[in-house]
């Protein structure tokens, strides 16, 4: 910034000789005769009175026209002036309101150095305004000088009030979010909130903050650790919730388990549903439907747990169930603003119904909820769905021609287009189509792993296992992290019976890559039956059919325990794969293979 010092010495002249005239004028007011009093003044404390009372209104005259002319300078792009006619004003009058406004100036013209000298000017004139230690610890932070903060965050806590105390300590991490040193703003932290460990009414939201600022830097155990600290001290205490909440997603073991004495109590239905979605993402299916269920039972009016709650109810094929949810969802979201989450959240249940209506045969019905979408970012979903009827009726041409003149403004866009055609064509099972159709958009986006993975199973399914080798090895050359690649081709080996040891270690090295997916494991665990370990196939599918109900891994672990002789139980995990699939061709060939009637 640059303070033109000359332009400011000129302007305060001005305002002394303003001032001065001001002056003058109120000194003739004061000279005016006024009523006798019982005991008169003496002509000396006459005199000595009028010369204060000049000084005083010569002062509040230059003070009202500095001010005056900062805010002009201010308002015509000269914040370097303005600054330092504010600074100014603010010194001699010691006005916390001038300081603030000084400090501002700064701000607002981005000069935080500028920013940090007015608001130690301000808390040195005034020690004990929170609003000045406030405005210098902020600057502060935000120049991170973290190191200088500690006495600063320490008044602040200590001037908080008994009520205001807790929404402060909450605070505390996202005040000390922008700092780039997390270990150092941690450390100042905990230690600020030392005494605060031993107020009962303040302690779990200390020890939230604490574990809050120590996985911000990285310190996961240390995080466990405070937030089992609070949640011990607290059960019920959302923050713990929350908390335990990140580290389950960051993956840390234990974090978990602090959630069950919260959710046995009163939780907001906010963190239980957080909760199922972070169960989702796990592809933990069946636990997330209980959370959701207890959200739609425990808060009704909450919209979105009654669109995941149809989505579930969907996947396990529960149709009924699953058109109640979205009519509930629909209802509830009736009333809500317009807003484009809104829109989205409705094509979903449209998509939804319409996925029900084809389920039960009724063509009409499902093409009828997909003219219900108007929302031009869902038209290539939609219009891929109505392709997708066509194509289930015959009509392979039709809907192909559908998809191509999808208007396409992106390259992205584009790209989907493509993609959605390579469905459409492995979903009527015309594999040959649809590896030639691939082959090109490999050819036109040669960096995208997903679409060169894609054609690599479709080389599979036209019989031709030695080109989907080729294609997974050079995938996994290019992007050795890429899971899906090992898990296909292990499991590739698998099912024909070959390599099987080193099926096995392509297919540990991609529950490495993702541990705990559940087709991994049924990978696994098939391979496992190939290599004659019954028992840990057994037990592997089991879990990975917990974990994912699918009609595949159903069709796996059923015939496994069909082979160890328990059959009642193969046929009863038949049965519920059929629930989720009828339509599936492994699950079928092998209930047909076996002779099972389930």
């Amino acid at each position: 910034m640059d303070y033109y010092g000359s332009m400011v010495q000129t302007l305060r002249l001005r305002a002394i000789t303003l001032a001065c005239i001001l002056a003058a004028g109120a000194s003739t007011v004061q000279a005016q005769p006024v009523p006798a009093e019982p005991l008169p003044p003496t002509a000396a404390e006459t005199e000595a009175a009028v010369s204060s009372e000049e000084a005083t209104a010569a002062l509040n005259a230059e003070l009202f026209y500095e001010l005056l002319l900062s805010e002009i300078t201010a308002s015509n792009g000269d914040p370097g002036t303005a600054y330092t006619l504010m600074l100014e004003a603010a010194r001699r009058s010691r006005d916390g309101q001038l300081y603030r406004r000084a400090t501002d100036i700064a701000l607002q013209s981005r000069s935080a150095e500028y920013a940090l000298v007015a608001a130690k000017a301000w808390k040195e004139a005034l020690p004990q305004s929170r609003d000045a230690n406030r405005y210098l610890l902020q600057i502060l932070i935000a120049l991170n000088r973290i190191g200088e903060t500690p006495e600063l965050l320490q008044q602040e806590l200590a001037s908080s009030s008994a009520r205001s105390r807790v929404g402060t300590v909450q605070a505390l991490p996202q005040l000390y979010g922008r700092a780039s040193d997390k270990t150092q703003a941690a450390a100042v932290v905990e230690k600020a909130l030392a005494l605060e460990l031993n107020n009962p009414a303040v302690a779990p939201t200390a020890w939230v903050t604490i574990g809050r600022m120590r996985l911000a830097a990285g310190d996961k155990p240390g995080a466990l650790d405070a937030a089992r600290r609070s949640a011990t001290l607290e059960p019920t205490n959302d923050g713990a919730a929350l908390l335990a909440l990140q580290l389950m997603e960051e993956g840390v073991a234990g974090a978990e388990a602090l959630l069950t004495p919260y959710l046995a109590g009163k939780p907001l239905a906010e963190i239980r549903m957080t909760y199922a979605r972070a169960l989702l993402e796990a592809q933990r299916y069946a636990d997330a439907r209980t959370q959701i269920e207890a959200v739609t039972r425990e808060k009704p009016d909450m919209p979105e747990a009654w669109l995941v709650q149809a989505s579930l109810d969907l996947q396990a094929d529960q149709l009924p169930q699953a058109e109640a949810s979205l009519q509930k969802f629909l209802t509830l979201l009736e009333p809500l603003p317009a807003s484009e989450p809104r829109s989205n959240a409705r094509t979903q249940a449209y998509l939804m119904l319409s996925q029900i209506a084809e389920k039960r045969g009724d063509v009409a019905q499902a093409e009828a909820w997909l003219t219900r979408i108007d929302s031009p970012s869902a038209q290539l979903t939609a219009q891929s769905r109505r392709a997708g009827l066509l194509a289930r009726q015959g009509k392979v041409t039709e809907a192909r021609a559908i998809l191509r003149t999808l208007p396409a403004k992106t390259p992205e866009e584009e790209r989907q287009k493509l993609i959605a055609e390579v469905q459409l064509l492995r979903e009527v099972k015309d594999f040959q189509a649809a590896y030639d159709l691939q082959a090109q958009a490999v050819a036109k986006y040669p960096d995208d792993v997903d679409l060169a993975y894609d054609h690599a199973m479709l080389a599979e399914r036209l019989g031709k296992p030695d080109l989907m080798e080729r294609q997974l090895r050079q995938i996994i050359a290019r992007q050795p992290d890429y899971h899906h690649a090992y898990n296909a081709l292990g499991y590739s080996f698998a099912e024909r019976g070959i390599r099987l040891p080193e099926a096995k270690e392509l297919i540990a090295k991609a529950l490495e890559l993702a541990p705990g997916d559940p087709f991994i494991t049924d990978s696994l665990g098939w391979v496992e039956f190939k290599l004659g370990r019954r028992a840990e196939a057994a037990s592997l599918l089991e879990q990975a059919f917990k974990k994912q109900p699918d009609a595949e891994i159903a069709a796996h672990w059923g015939e496994v325990l069909w082979t160890l002789g328990q059959r009642d139980q193969a046929l009863s995990v038949w049965r519920d794969g059929l629930k989720i699939n009828a339509d599936n061709d492994t699950l079928k060939e092998t209930i047909k293979r076996l002779g099972a009637r389930p």
